[in-house]
Formats: structure tokens, sequence, C-alpha cells
């Protein structure tokens, strides 16, 4: 449903000197240069995936969903998105997405979300009969229907968020974008959120991008993400798959019984690597293959009263590849 093939965008901004000499100066004469935002980018989703798009401020994932959702127009490559033209923004196109935007409320604040709701019915020629039994799910399913006749700006931050969800699959989109869906809420409010989008895509199969910085999101949500680094796309494929490319092994850490014999341990080097050690527990970074082998000595080695077994965390291999420390 999307295809995306050599994708680039430059924008081209003022640059700013500091001082009061070159502020003057740039009244009269302005130094321009161009800022890639997205560079030679090529994906693929399909019908009933949810994508998880990842990558820090900066990295090109909003302009990247603006051009699919027609905002903006690229520089150069292809863009098909339910084999259109976003930037066409033809009424077959645009009756068939919805974008939300965590960070930027499109509902009027002065009304009240059931009148929004009744305006948009009538945008997207929604059969009176289907817009109620529709709208009736949606607002029960969030557990939003006795705040429908308050004005929005009376709303809390993850009410208002819940109607913005609700306005945006009204009319059962077939491609859905979600920017920063969860930002600024409390945990209960992402949770609800974050169910209400899996049920939502296991019903009705739109094609889905989700970008966000709270890793909660993308993994409850997505099997696929796609990491962007200066506009370009340095990781596509299974979350799973992320792990055990970008990282030499397990976490084993180990509680003991008596605390002092932490005291002069060491572990074969073939075994794996020491991360930290106290007192009463002990840390170690262990190969895959040698995972059963070092379990093993440290159990005959340690008088050991706990013992867990982990993959490293997953945030901070992500956030290490968006800083360019893996390839």
């Amino acid at each position: 449903m999307i295809e995306v093939r050599d994708l680039s965008k430059t924008f081209r901004v003022h640059r700013k000197q500091p001082g009061l000499v070159n502020s003057i100066k740039s009244l009269f004469h302005r130094e321009w240069v161009n800022n890639t935002a997205l560079d030679s980018v090529s994906l693929s989703i399909g019908k009933g995936e949810i994508v998880g798009l990842v990558g820090a401020n900066g990295a090109g994932k909003t302009t990247l969903v603006k051009i699919l959702s027609g905002i903006i127009h690229p520089d150069g490559g292809t863009v098909r998105v339910m084999g259109e033209n976003p930037w066409e923004r033809k009424n077959s196109f645009r009756k068939n997405i919805a974008l939300i935007m965590g960070q930027k409320a499109q509902r009027w604040w002065d009304l009240p979300a059931a009148d929004s709701f009744l305006l948009l019915r009538e945008i997207y020629g929604i059969p009176k009969d289907e817009f109620s039994k529709r709208l009736n799910r949606l607002t029960e399913t969030l557990d939003i229907t006795s705040k429908m006749d308050i004005q929005l700006r009376r709303l809390s931050l993850g009410e208002r968020m819940k109607m913005e969800l609700i306005a945006a699959l009204l009319h059962n989109p077939q491609v859905v974008f979600l920017d920063e869906p969860t930002i600024g809420l409390d945990i209960t409010s992402q949770r609800a959120i974050r169910q209400f989008i899996a049920d939502y895509r296991q019903e009705h199969e739109p094609a889905m991008i989700l970008t966000s910085h709270y890793m909660e999101d993308i993994e409850t949500l997505c099997k696929r993400i796609i990491i962007i680094r200066e506009g370009k796309i340095v990781y596509d494929g299974p979350l799973a798959d992320v792990v055990e490319k970008h990282t030499p092994g397990k976490i084993i850490t180990a509680t003991l019984s008596e605390c002092s014999l932490t005291e002069g341990f060491s572990i074969p080097s073939e075994l794996g690597t020491i991360i930290s050690t106290d007192n009463c527990r002990i840390t170690v970074q262990v190969p895959r293959p040698k995972l059963t082998s070092a379990t093993s000595y440290v159990m005959e080695h340690l008088s050991i009263s706990d013992l867990s077994i982990e993959e490293p965390d997953i945030s901070t291999i992500i956030e290490s590849i968006m800083r360019g420390h893996h390839e």
C-alpha cells in the first residue's frame, strides 16, 4: 500500500550567525545552507502492517510522514500510497488516509467533540447509521463517551488525544500515520491508546506508520522497525533481530548468598566479560554460543541465591544505532 523509492528532500534554511553585528548584516544579506532531511530513502509497507519509525530529533521521521500524507513535496524519488501520488491530494486519496500528530491538536478547541465528529461525517460522507455505529464503538472502546459534549479545550491531554484518534479513524482509513500519538500522556492513557491502536489494526488491517520516542510504544505495537539517521535508513527489519544483530550476547546477573564471594572472582575471557560487580551481585556479558557454558561456570564457582539471563536493553541498543555506534 505504501511504496517509496529513492526519496529525497532538502530544505534551504537561513544560517544564523551569533552577535549583534551579524544579525544586522543578515537583514541585507542572508547566507543560506541546504539541510538534507531525507537522502535516497526506500521502503515498502503492506496492508495490515504497522511499522515503527525510529530516529533522533531531526533525523527525518516527520518529514517522511508529511510527504507520505501529502503535506509537502519531495525533491526526488517516487512515492505511491494506495497507488496514488500523495501531493496531488485527490479526494480518493484523502478519504482513505489518517494523520494523527500527538504534538498538534487538529480539532476545533471551542467545540465539543460531538460537534466536530458530526462535521467530519459530512466531510467524509459517512452514512448516518454507519457513523453512529462507528462512533459508539470507538468512544466505548476508549472510555470517553461521557466527555463528548465538553469543549475540547476543557479536556485533559489524554482525553484530547483520544478524541483525535476517534476523529482520525471515523472514516475507516486504509493508511494511518501516527506521529508521536502518546507524547506527554500519563502511563494509563498511554496504555489505553496502545491497546486501542493494536485492536484497531487487528480489526481493520490498515497500513500504519508509527513514530515515537517511547520505546514501549514501538515494542508493544511493532514487529518491524525502520531506523533513520541523518535522513538515511540504517536499519529496516524485524524488531526482534535488532538485539541479536547488534549485540554480542546476553547478560547474566547473579545474586550471591554470601556477598564477599565476589572478591577475586574472574571468568575465562572466552566465556564472557564481567560488566559490573558489587558485594552481593555480579553481571556478566556472555557470547550467545557460550551461554550454557558460562552459566554453568558461574554456578559452579559462586554460591548463588538468584540468577537471571536477559537480553540487553533494546532501547539502549536502538539509541546506539541512531548515534552511529553500530553499523
